[in-house]
Parts: structure tokens; sequence; C-alpha cells
């Protein structure tokens, strides 16, 4: 079956200038947040996960594609949001996560990761090969030969995927490929003085080259017509302290130059924390698909460190012993495990203090899974369930869903006003992609 995201390359082509939000994320309550809101829109839903978070081992979060992928639908399933509606990608695939193994090991890792996604139904696939392995020569830059050669080959690998998905699935529809990888790692940039380079119009051209080469090569003509995006940098990036704004004139030759390819879009990472007007000119300026992760996990500990607030004011004094002190929690959990924020925070001690918690990097979305730290939320949540939420509260740390509240729309529940906090970020990426006009 053919892809509906193609139609985003179509619309975008006849000067209707339609993309697609891909919210990034292995959090569910952020996965909630944007099924249920496409539902509310009549629109459709765009979610992926990343190498690290979703491998055949489990990734952090502990999913395997297969997993990741009945967890989804199965949201979907339960919040009634039709499952043609929902798209499910795989993002950065390729040796990331191994790149201390030489190629051969590396590849085979690789070759097992995407093979997986795909076999599991994933019908989006980020083709990422730029990372150097172990045999690389660390002195010299990757080559657009060796980066395409190696997307190729595990290109194979997603169409023998597919086929035999056919044989269980025969209505299964066909992945549409993403190549390139002009931004940073996952997880965002580490250095917070490095600056902000727009691909070249001749970079992004001989990474088209290369790979429709490579492609032909290894027989991959007819695929090559499904690789509708190549990523691109056009000059934003999510940072410890904000973001770095798009900057139309700063990129106005690379976004002309995709006017002379009919079958591609761009594709942007790390568009998180633009404003929502800075969102849609990428998607005017021919950017279909935008990407968020932290921008998302952001909203989300915004909510849960406003209802920590609330039980923390509500149960003082008599109930004080009930309190779950879960802002302490996740403090204490980022400080014996630190290896998801260390290399990504500077500063003096207090600095770092208060990024743990504050920071836009949003680290700490990376100790939610944690046993004590999901313990401490869930005990919050039933507490503010069993004692209620007093509308003072409310209105002083959640003042836009206590207006919800008031008005009789929301639901006065803990985990009601999180995934409504996260809707919020939401919006910005609905208004900027107009993405309800691809179920029409």
């Amino acid at each position: 079956m053919e892809n509906a995201l193609k139609k985003i390359v179509a619309m975008q082509k006849v000067g209707t200038p339609v993309g697609i939000c891909s919210v990034c994320t292995g959090n569910e309550y952020v996965i909630e947040a944007a099924l249920e809101r496409a539902k509310e829109t009549d629109s459709v839903v765009l979610i992926e996960s990343t190498a690290n978070q979703v491998d055949q081992n489990g990734g952090y979060t502990g999913m395997k594609p297969a997993d990741f992928y009945n967890m989804v639908y199965a949201k979907a399933d339960q919040i009634g949001l039709d499952r043609s509606r929902v798209f499910l990608g795989g993002d950065h695939l390729g040796p990331l996560t191994v790149t201390n193994l030489p190629e051969n090991e590396a590849m085979a890792y690789a070759r097992t990761l995407l093979h997986d996604y795909v076999a599991a139904g994933y019908t989006k696939i980020h083709i990422d090969t730029s990372m150097k392995v172990a045999d690389d020569d660390p002195n010299e830059r990757l080559s657009d030969e060796t980066i395409s050669r190696r997307g190729a080959e595990l290109a194979r690998v997603c169409e023998d995927a597919y086929q035999e998905l056919l044989k269980t699935r025969p209505n299964a529809v066909r992945p549409v490929y993403i190549v390139g990888s002009e931004v940073p790692i996952p997880g965002g940039a580490q250095d917070p003085q490095a600056g902000m380079q727009v691909t070249r119009v001749e970079d992004f051209k001989a990474t088209y080259k290369a790979f429709e080469k490579a492609f032909v090569d290894h027989g991959l003509s007819e695929t090559w017509k499904d690789v509708m995006a190549i990523v691109v940098q056009p000059g934003v990036e999510e940072k410890d302290a904000g973001c770095e704004e798009y900057d139309r004139e700063r990129a106005k030759d690379l976004m002309a130059s995709i006017k002379e390819f009919p079958n591609i879009v761009f594709e942007g990472h790390s568009t998180d924390y633009q404003t929502k007007y800075k969102l849609r000119e990428l998607i005017d300026d021919g950017v279909g698909i935008l990407k968020v992760g932290p921008g998302m996990t952001y909203a989300m500990r915004e909510a849960l460190f406003a209802l920590a607030y609330i039980e923390d004011m509500q149960l003082h004094g008599v109930h004080e012993d009930e309190k779950s002190h879960f802002i302490d929690v996740l403090e204490e959990a980022m400080l014996v495990d630190p290896k998801y924020w260390k290399k990504y925070y500077q500063g003096t001690e207090d600095e770092i203090w208060f990024k743990r918690k504050f920071s836009f990097s949003d680290r700490c979305r990376y100790y939610m899974p944690y046993e004590k730290v999901n313990t401490a939320k869930n005990k919050m949540i039933a507490n503010l369930r069993k004692y209620g939420i007093n509308l003072a509260t409310l209105s002083q740390f959640m003042p836009l869903q206590y207006t919800k509240v008031r008005e009789g729309q929301l639901e006065n529940d803990p985990e009601v006003l999180i995934r409504d906090k996260i809707k919020y970020t939401i919006d910005e990426y609905l208004y900027a992609t107009r993405q309800e006009q691809l179920v029409k």
C-alpha cells in the first residue's frame, strides 16, 4: 500500500505548505496526548522512537520495536483514533549506539535493528549511517560514499523485511525513507558554545547524489522512489538555555534549492522551543517534517512539577508524612546515576543543580522510567486523587488548566491535567504544519 506520508511531498510541490510534526519520544503521557489531540482535531499523528530508546535489546525504555508498535496502537485503539491516522517512525537508525565496534560488527547490529523496525510495521525509517565506527579513520571526514554505501545496505535490509512482513500482513503500508543526518546526535548538542551552521547547498546536493547512486548500485532504484526527505540543518537547535531560532535569511539558499528536487522535502530535527510562527516558516520554506522531543517532555515535566507543588501545599501539616517528594526523588536518581546529564550541563554546582530541574535540554526525561521516580510519581497522583486538587492551588500552578476546569472543558484529574499541558506544545506544531489536510 502507498504510504500516505508521501502526500506531504505532493502537496509541497504544488505550493501547498503542509507538513507533519514528528513526536520523538518513549514517554507514555506525551504519546497519549499526541494521540488524543489527533482525534480531537480530526488530524493525523507521527510518533517516532530513536535507536537508543527502542532497539532489538530493549533500549533505555525496555521496549523492542514490536513492543513499542503494540503499545502505541493499543493506546490509539483505547482512545478511539483510527489506526490509519497513526504513523510510526524510527529515528537515527543505524550503528549509532555501537560506534565502538568495527564496521562488520556495527553494521550487523544495525541490520538487525532496521529489520526489526520494518518487520514490526514501522512505516517511516530514518536511515542514519553518518557516524564513524571503530575502524574508521578518526582524523578523516567520513566520506559521502561510505555513508551512502552503508545506508543503501540498510535500505536493502528494510526492503527484505517489508517483503517478509507482507506474508503475515498483506495490506502492510510500504515504508518511506529519510536519509542524511546534518544534525547533532539524539539528545541535543553537548557543547553550548558550538556554532550553528546551516547546511551548505553543495553539501545537500552531494548527499542526494551519493545516496541516489548507492541505491542504484545496490539494485534499489525503485526503493529510491520511496526516499521522501533528506535531513538538513536549517539553522535550528534546542539547547540547554533555549534554542537557536530559525532565520529565514540565513537559510534562504538552502531552502531555495529544494525546489529543484520534485520528489523530496527536507526533514528538520531539533525544532524544539521554536515559536509556532518560526515553525510555520520552516514548513512554508520546504521542511516537510518537524522533529520534536525534549520540547514535549519538558511540558510534561512542567506539569509534574506543578502537581508536586500542589501536593506539597495541600498536604502541608497533618498529611506531611504522605507526601511523595517527587522532585526530591527525581533529583536523587539523577545524582546517583549521572550518565544522562553529566556531559550536557556545565557551570557552578548551583547552576548545575538548577539545570537538572529546569534546563530546556530536559535530561531528566531519561529518569522518568526509573522505579523510584515512577513510584514517587504514582504516589503523587494517588494523593491528588485521594484529597482532590483544590481550585486555588490549581489556579496558582496550572492557570490555563484551571480555566478549562472552571469552564467544564477539562476534568480536574492529575493525569488529564498532565496531558492537557502537553497539548499546548502539540498545538504549536499543528498550527505550523496544517497536517489535518493530510486526511482530506
